[in-house]
């Protein structure tokens, strides 16, 4: 891709369009001066095109390649063996990608292939643009992370006085709102207007104080927008774009369901039905939400992210600020549990900005997962061996999930460990539709 690409016009309609809905009646913009942001596009350091690894080890090349080799067997063995509709992955090992590819189709019998410009819905992996966003504009002196939420949002109000005078920029990307977990979440789903659910904080169940424990929020951590607003003066997604999807050369990123339904390839959700997997309409309730669940995006592009937060793009994120925005701040209990993985590999789980950061086997490892109606995704990365992955799937499966810790633990040298058990999966179509809530999960 040559550097003066500029932005596709879609892409641009797409993060103009839902820009507008996330301009707050709450915030006070400041307008910022232009040399003050960073507006020329580059070229992506990622291949266009799919990366496999040879069929068989050549001399030279990086030392987790052969189990990338064995990796992408075993996606494509899940995609066949559960049924899986659509999938992408990616894995890296310090500025090299060892594997990029999409596997089966956009739509369950359909006959576009998923591609690795693919999009698909990053839900919760949102959270962590957001995070960097925010340091990006630390680091331009726009923002402050101790800067109180309420100095810039004048009409924000929490049902304590000093509890909206105390809560902070970090507090809200750090997950430490003070309110009880997913607060005004089902509202959300049932298409209230954010604004009106950012007016009903003043009356929400508090947990703590600001700052002083952890609660998962999608709606008070989407406060971001408006703050950023407030201080630049430019939309959120307008600021993502030229802080992150520019810089990084990520064409194939957008906001918003149109975003999301105009790109040239998409993978469409799917959720179970009588006979498997059913292809469904994209619905719109966390797109209200830009910064906890509003990016669209390809593996290819979620490979240009995943090595610039492993470090390898420090022209765009510095050492300085990853350090800050991958530091623990707050105990999460709550992901020591769940997943088999979880139980047998965890001893420690906190949130960071934007971030998960877990304790793998004696080892840190930077996460986040995300869940929407028919998409899941995971991200992950062990900073001490320069390994990192991406999964992207268009599907309720959990089948898929055991792919990241099968990898960190081959990342790791541990004994092999069964977690996606695709022998066990066999070739049985999905299990009849149950009722379930589709929460955002991270």
């Amino acid at each position: 891709m040559p550097t003066t690409t500029p932005m596709p016009a879609l892409l641009r309609a797409g993060l103009c369009a839902l820009a507008c809905l996330t301009a707050s009646a709450f915030a006070q913009p400041t307008p910022v001066q232009p040399e003050a942001l960073p507006i020329a596009p580059i070229a992506s350091t990622v291949p266009n095109e799919a990366v496999v690894p040879s069929p068989t080890p050549v001399p030279g090349e990086p030392s987790f390649t052969n189990a990338a080799r064995a990796m992408d067997a075993l996606a494509q063995q899940i995609v066949e063996r559960a049924h899986i509709p659509g999938m992408a992955m990616a894995i890296v090992q310090g500025d090299k990608v060892l594997l990029m590819k999409g596997y089966g189709t956009t739509e369950m019998g359909g006959r576009e292939p998923v591609t690795v410009h693919t999009t698909f819905r990053l839900a919760s992996l949102s959270k962590a643009f957001a995070g960097t966003l925010a340091g990006l504009l630390v680091q331009n002196g726009l923002l402050g992370w101790d800067w109180k939420v309420a100095d810039h949002l004048p009409a924000f109000m929490l049902p304590n006085p000093q509890y909206t005078a105390d809560l902070t920029v970090r507090d809200i990307l750090s997950q430490r709102a003070g309110l009880t977990r997913n607060t005004y979440d089902r509202d959300l789903e049932a298409e209230v207007p954010f604004q009106t659910l950012v007016s009903k904080l003043a009356e929400a169940p508090m947990a703590c104080a600001p700052g002083a424990c952890y609660a998962y929020q999608n709606v008070s951590f989407s406060l971001i927008a408006d703050v950023a607003y407030a201080v630049t003066g430019d939309f959120y997604t307008h600021l993502v774009s030229k802080y992150i999807f520019q810089p990084l050369g990520m064409y194939d990123s957008s906001y918003g369901r149109d975003g999301l339904m105009s790109s040239p390839s998409w993978a469409r959700p799917h959720v179970r039905g009588g006979s498997g997997w059913v292809p469904i309409t994209p619905k719109e309730a966390y797109y209200h939400v830009p910064p906890a669940a509003g990016v669209n995006t390809s593996i290819h592009d979620m490979t240009s992210w995943l090595m610039a937060q492993m470090g390898h793009r420090p022209d765009v994120l510095s050492p300085t600020l990853l350090a800050d925005i991958h530091t623990p701040l707050v105990e999460t209990v709550d992901q020591l549990h769940g997943a088999p993985w979880r139980g047998e590999r965890l001893t420690d789980a906190r949130y960071a900005t934007g971030w998960r950061v877990y304790t793998y086997a004696g080892h840190t490892m930077i996460f986040h997962g995300g869940a929407v109606q028919g998409f899941r995704t995971m991200i992950g990365f062990l900073p001490d061996k320069d390994i990192g992955t991406v999964v992207l799937w268009n599907s309720e499966s959990a089948v898929p999930s055991g792919l990241m810790p099968t990898i960190m633990d081959r990342a790791l040298g541990l004994p092999e460990h069964d977690w996606v058990q695709v022998d066990e999966v066999g070739h049985a179509a999905p299990v009849k539709k149950t009722k379930k809530k589709h929460r955002r999960r991270g």
